[in-house]
């Protein structure tokens, strides 16, 4: 005992004196004391107990709650225990039985846990699944069980929604359109065209179309009499033609157009969509959504002292301009000019050409040719020019030209893309009576389809069925590339549409850029481009936030090759490379794959500072 402080004599002749009586010893032989005292006690290096230790924490046999999981029990060791408590010293037979009753305890504490879980009535994970899912942890509750109902009860959604395990993504150049998807010369078909109507705020946009809508009877008489009463009583008589497109409230209490209106007419050579843009500068993004679909376009100008000049110089608020390089950059080619509310000039071609001189060459400038604009005076109010020819002699006597009906119904048929893999941006998400809870409208930028076609939805990457399809708000069984739809959709939640995302084929899917190289022209902007600055990104539906990362290089205005290289900075009418990166990944193709998915618009602060093309998708998800 000369080794033991006393303390530790002490506690060894106290445990000793009790074993001795018997008076610690359970009904099973097995000692009752506090386990770090008998720890403490095997711990003394004296002659007896030197060659005893204690390891409940060895990693080389199998923990207690391993022996839970195997099936295996506790109880052989503890009945070798006591048979062999007998012929041991008094001190092992104490050791052994301690370190029976300790794994006893924790036998039966993994045992009660076990029973409290599984009675929650939630599957146990073994440690391998029927997916050879190695488990990593020894969690019995419900984290595994309720991953392991996840991953049975989900298997087909993640196989649904992740487009890698569809179909291997094939190369566009293979792509062959089927028999089904192409016109046959025999069956009747007037081409489809988007006409955007843009142009400065109170241009009277809307009330020459409006005006148009009911001269060609797309508005009933009663219709129109409930407008102007409606119209009067508020205080804004002049504005009943302009209430046949602008519908909601707050649109006719302002007397602003806020959003896109729809409508259709039919002409001789042509099925027109009617897109009317909103003039005012904080719609612009809304007039982007919508005219990006277009295919031409009528620039409404107000002929009114001072309204052209507030329209064309206003600091800040002048949107002519800006609707004009809005066009160019969506790539419209063919441009009518409206020159509107003559009347109150009285029909002066003094006028009328000094607004031609003033604004023309700014349109070509921005890339129009002179054989593609048409210029026409016309006042809607009065219908002249408008559907007919003028009747007004002081118009006359000067200006032969068409008429706006004319003029548009002789425009270009655009070019359809039928032979590529199906593309359809969003514009909007919406449910209907006739088209039930899921339903999208778009216009096909590429490809076909019809009911029953299988589609992608980009980016959430869900495959759905076409359920039925509308055109005009008539049933129709094929939609082409050109064509406006409003399509029902099954087999997908209504949460993965989104506008900007886009109906793809299966094996062709649109990319999901996260990274992408932009060649523009920058426009008269104040401020330069700098890297690191925030921008808003549009492309056809998409509004994103991005940052220019990298300025490549400036490029000469009229060959296209390289001026400077790593510029630091971008300033006004200079065209460039730059590198953007959106904050998340958008829908987007390259210019030279699909040009109208590939066209792009930099805003910031309110303003338009850049128009350009997707040069290069550096990187996708």
């Amino acid at each position: 005992m000369s080794l033991q402080k006393p303390k530790q004599a002490k506690l060894l002749q106290q445990i000793r004196d009790d074993l001795q009586s018997s008076k610690a010893v359970g009904y099973q032989g097995i000692l009752c004391a506090n386990f770090r005292d008998i720890q403490k006690f095997f711990a003394i290096p004296d002659s007896k107990s030197r060659n005893i230790s204690i390891d409940p924490f060895k990693f080389d046999s199998p923990s207690p709650d391993d022996m839970v999981l195997e099936g295996k029990h506790a109880t052989g060791k503890s009945a070798a225990a006591k048979s062999n408590s007998s012929s041991a010293t008094p001190t092992s037979s104490l050791s052994n039985n301690v370190e029976a009753e300790v794994e006893a305890q924790e036998t039966r504490s993994v045992v009660q846990k076990k029973k409290a879980l599984t009675s929650t009535a939630l599957p146990i994970v073994n440690r391998t699944d029927k997916n050879q899912r190695e488990v990593g942890c020894r969690f019995l509750g419900q984290q595994e069980a309720l991953s392991d109902r996840t991953s049975e009860g989900t298997a087909g959604d993640h196989e649904q929604r992740n487009p890698s395990n569809l179909k291997k993504v094939l190369p566009l150049e293979e792509y062959k359109p089927e028999s089904w998807m192409l016109v046959e010369e025999k069956e009747p078909y007037k081409s489809l065209l988007h006409l955007a109507i843009v142009g400065h705020v109170d241009a009277g946009k809307s009330t020459m179309m409006g005006r148009l809508l009911h001269l060609l009877g797309q508005v009933s008489e009663k219709e129109m009499r409930k407008y102007e009463r409606e119209a009067k009583q508020k205080g804004k008589g002049s504005f009943a033609y302009a209430w046949v497109l602008d519908e909601s409230t707050e649109e006719r209490e302002r007397g602003l157009t806020m959003t896109v209106a729809v409508a259709h007419f039919e002409l001789r050579n042509f099925k027109v969509v009617l897109l009317d843009s909103p003039g005012h500068k904080d719609f612009v993004p809304n007039m982007i959504s919508g005219a990006s679909q277009a295919d031409a376009a009528v620039l409404v100008i107000d002929a009114s002292i001072g309204a052209f000049e507030a329209g064309m110089y206003g600091q800040g608020e002048g949107q002519t301009k800006e609707h004009a390089q809005l066009m160019r950059s969506f790539g419209i080619e063919q441009l009518i000019i409206a020159v509107n509310k003559m009347d109150t000039i009285d029909n002066s071609e003094g006028r009328f050409c000094f607004i031609k001189s003033q604004l023309g060459p700014f349109l070509r400038r921005c890339g129009f040719k002179e054989s593609s604009m048409i210029w026409i005076p016309l006042s809607a109010l009065d219908n002249q020019n408008l559907t007919s020819a003028t009747s007004d002699t002081r118009l006359n006597s000067w200006y032969s030209g068409p008429y706006l009906l004319e003029a548009i119904d002789h425009l270009q048929p655009p070019k359809r893309d039928i032979s590529r893999p199906l593309r359809l941006p969003i514009s909007e998400v919406s449910k209907s009576r006739s088209l039930g809870q899921v339903a999208i409208s778009g216009k096909l930028e590429g490809g076909a389809l019809k009911i029953g076609t299988k589609v992608l939805v980009m980016p959430a990457g869900v495959v759905a069925t076409v359920k039925a399809i509308e055109q005009d708000t008539q049933v129709c069984s094929v939609a082409r590339a050109g064509d406006n739809v409003d399509i029902a959709l099954q087999g997908i939640d209504i949460s993965f549409l989104m506008i900007g995302g886009v109906l793809c084929h299966p094996d062709y899917p649109v990319p999901i850029a996260i990274r992408i190289e932009l060649r523009v022209v920058i426009l008269d902007i104040t401020m330069p481009i700098l890297v690191g600055s925030q921008v808003e990104l549009y492309i056809h539906h998409v509004r994103e936030a991005a940052k220019v990362v990298q300025l490549l290089s400036i490029l000469d205005t009229k060959t296209g090759l390289v001026r400077k290289k790593a510029p630091r900075c971008l300033t006004a009418n200079q065209n460039a490379l730059m590198e953007v990166v959106p904050d998340r990944g958008a829908c987007i193709e390259e210019y030279n794959n699909y040009r109208a998915l590939g066209r792009v618009t930099l805003r910031a602060a309110g303003r338009t500072i850049a128009v350009g093309i997707v040069n290069r998708i550096i990187e996708q998800q």
